[in-house]
């Protein structure tokens, strides 16, 4: 049985639906400033992301790995295939005073379409201290495996949540 699925938030002036993102998923370049805080400093600051955007989805910001802070991503166990990006690898992100397993991702080699993500890294928000755009602090997508920004510029319902992986 298929779960079911709220009724669409219709957007409001300066947002997006989720729902009207696209399957397969499109990258989209991003000036917004972001920044990643972990251990109480700053491990990544740049004007230079890519958003991923996918139907049901909060888009994933992909920032240049040059962003991050020397030595806060270090490699770690675990793949996982997209069907659409290809496999990713993981990564830890790490302080002096704070190591987080497997909280970042990276496609080394993604699929056709999506060559844009080489060289580039996103996190999970809800594993980092803050993650803001424009100096908005994000929301993480619900549950445990997607990665999703959710901002005040995004309105759902957002799949991730127990009940939504069949959407």
């Amino acid at each position: 049985m298929k779960p079911e699925r709220r009724e669409r938030t219709v957007p409001g002036p300066g947002q997006e639906s989720v729902w009207d993102y696209p399957r397969p998923p499109r990258i989209e370049r991003s000036a917004e400033r972001i920044v990643v805080r972990l251990g109480g400093i700053v491990i990544a600051d740049t004007t230079d992301a890519v958003r991923v955007l996918e139907t049901s989805h909060p888009p994933v910001y992909y920032l240049p790995r040059s962003a991050f802070r020397p030595g806060s991503l270090e490699p770690a166990a675990g793949r996982t295939t997209c069907e659409y990006k290809g496999t990713a690898s993981y990564l830890s992100v790490v302080t002096a005073e704070r190591r987080e397993e497997a909280a970042a991702w990276t496609y080394p080699v993604p699929w056709t379409g999506y060559q844009e993500l080489v060289d580039r890294v996103a996190v999970y928000p809800g594993r980092m201290d803050s993650c803001t755009v424009d100096g908005e602090t994000v929301r993480a997508q619900p549950g445990d495996f997607y990665g999703g920004w959710i901002t005040s510029r995004v309105v759902g319902p957002f799949k991730g949540a127990p009940g939504t992986r069949g959407w």
